[in-house]
């Protein structure tokens, strides 16, 4: 008897329709084509000892499970259930009139429990797209995808439970999907702006960089507050909107880090590797490629702490995704992209020692040492970066202060309604939400400057020896500080203060 069960491949992230034929016939024997690899292969054991522990039978016939298409590798563990509820369908042992209408999947123990699987939310939207009436999956699963609305999500603890819903004995409540996942109000932060003490200018800063979406890197000695001030730019940002969730949730639900009790991403992301890590794990890669550091923070932030300590080789590999943001990852089996639309936050001391280079101070580190560390971070990688901030050490007047500072509430809303005003501008253009992201195009058409601006740029290029790059990160920051106050026309002083901010260009380290 021939039966098809359905499941899907994760490439990137995006799921491939995978059909299972299982036909039990004549002799006694088990094969497993299709391309498979080794995990998928192994199956054939754990779906014999999880039949034993759960008082199921395996046909002592010939089995064949094809795996089609045959030209697209199968790879993990997933597949055990599809393969499973086949071989009970092909031997009559469960009834498979509506196996059909549903896209099964899950990796089975040996006493016939589910283990999760990666990638669910993926497949449960194609799922829906494809027109299935219902997922059966792993129940710890089955939070992450309930917010897929028009599938019905079934989540199971074992294959027996599966036997009895298909045989009509006992019927799973589907998985329902929580509004309140989706809190419309913003979510509270254990850190609040509010107890950064002085350091007005570098406020103003992070305020300009989460209302336009920039690139931004700190430069300060030890204890000014870099780090302190980094970790708290995430509760300034606006709340992530479903389509934001539903793609942050996806990447993070490919690379398995999507818990049993926790459904849609509700705050952006907040990524911090160490400085220690390799190219594939900021970037993504491997023999079968998976989502890396800079993927993970998608519509959230990457932090970079010390950004010179990080090898030369790992801060390289992020010039493209900085400016495309989505990272491309060729191997000779496969392609996938990832998107990488992350705010870099970056800090880093101004000299080995940690202090400012001072020509009166015979403690400070020499200009040709301070040079030489403010080199290990090349131009091309500094012109992507639009905000170079000068973190000073915070006086003992202020620090002992009683006075406190805006809160993040009073930052953000400004910042939302900042961000919305973008959005309305640029609802007409696809992918292009928020001034960083703008292209040459855009920036013409969005950031035009009259002459007295233009005066200014021109001056400024020419004695900071700005590059071209650095141009437009001027215009898209200046256009940002323009929204800010709600004016339509960039104004000489909104040029002024973005200018500022390029402090750090290659021109300034090598005179």
């Amino acid at each position: 008897m021939l039966v098809k069960t359905y499941g899907y491949a994760v490439y990137g992230i995006e799921a491939v329709p995978i059909t299972i034929e299982t036909n039990v016939g004549k002799g006694i024997n088990f094969f497993l084509v299709g391309l498979p690899d080794s995990a998928v292969k192994e199956s054939h054991q754990r779906i014999k000892a999880a039949f034993t522990n759960t008082d199921l039978n395996f046909p002592r016939k010939e089995v064949t499970v094809n795996m089609a298409p045959a030209d697209i590798r199968k790879e993990g563990s997933a597949y055990d259930l599809s393969i499973a509820v086949g071989i009970l369908a092909a031997s009559d042992q469960l009834q498979s009139e509506t196996i059909a209408d549903y896209v099964i999947m899950g990796e089975l123990s040996l006493d016939g429990g589910l283990r999760p699987i990666k990638g669910a939310l993926s497949m449960a939207i194609k799922a829906k797209e494809q027109g299935f009436k219902g997922f059966i999956l792993p129940k710890q699963n089955a939070r992450e995808v309930s917010i897929v609305e028009g599938l019905s999500i079934l989540g199971v603890e074992d294959i027996r439970e599966v036997v009895d819903y298909f045989n009509g004995v006992k019927t799973i409540e589907p998985t329902q999907f929580i509004p309140d996942e989706i809190d419309p109000a913003y979510s509270e932060f254990a850190i609040d702006f509010s107890d950064v003490k002085g350091q007005e200018n570098v406020k103003r800063a992070l305020e300009i960089a989460a209302c336009g979406g920039h690139n931004i890197l700190l430069v300060g000695p030890p204890g000014s507050g870099k780090t302190m001030l980094a970790k708290r730019l995430p509760s300034i940002l606006p709340p992530l909107t479903i389509e934001e969730a539903l793609e942050t949730t996806k990447i993070h639900s490919v690379a398995g880090l999507v818990g049993e009790h926790k459904g849609l991403m509700t705050t952006r992301p907040f990524r911090s590797p160490h400085h220690t890590v390799s190219d594939v794990a900021l970037v993504g890669g491997g023999s079968h490629p998976k989502p890396g550091e800079i993927s993970l923070a998608h519509n959230g932030i990457l932090f970079l702490d010390e950004l010179p300590e990080y090898k030369r080789q790992v801060l390289e590999v992020m010039r493209q995704p900085l400016e495309d943001r989505v990272v491309s990852i060729s191997r000779a089996k496969m392609s996938v992209d990832y998107p990488a639309g992350f705010m870099l936050v970056a800090s880093m001391n101004p000299s080995p020692s940690g202090n400012f280079y001072d020509p009166k101070d015979p403690n400070s580190d020499p200009e040709y040492v301070v040079k030489r560390y403010m080199n290990k971070i090349s131009g091309p990688l500094m012109d992507r970066i639009d905000l170079h901030i000068e973190v000073p050490a915070v006086p003992f007047e202020q620090l002992s202060s009683a006075r406190k500072g805006e809160t993040s509430a009073q930052i953000r809303e400004r910042v939302v309604k900042t961000r919305n005003l973008q959005e309305e501008r640029f609802k007409q253009i696809p992918k292009i939400h928020y001034n960083a992201q703008l292209e040459p195009k855009q920036i013409e058409k969005f950031c035009t400057i009259d002459e007295q601006g233009q005066l200014l740029l021109k001056m400024a290029m020419d004695k900071m020896g700005l590059s071209a790059r650095s141009y437009s990160r001027i215009l898209k920051v200046s256009r940002t500080i323009a929204d800010m106050e709600g004016t339509r026309t960039i104004q000489p002083k909104h040029l002024a203060e973005a200018i500022q901010f390029r402090s750090l260009d290659r021109a300034n380290w090598l005179d």
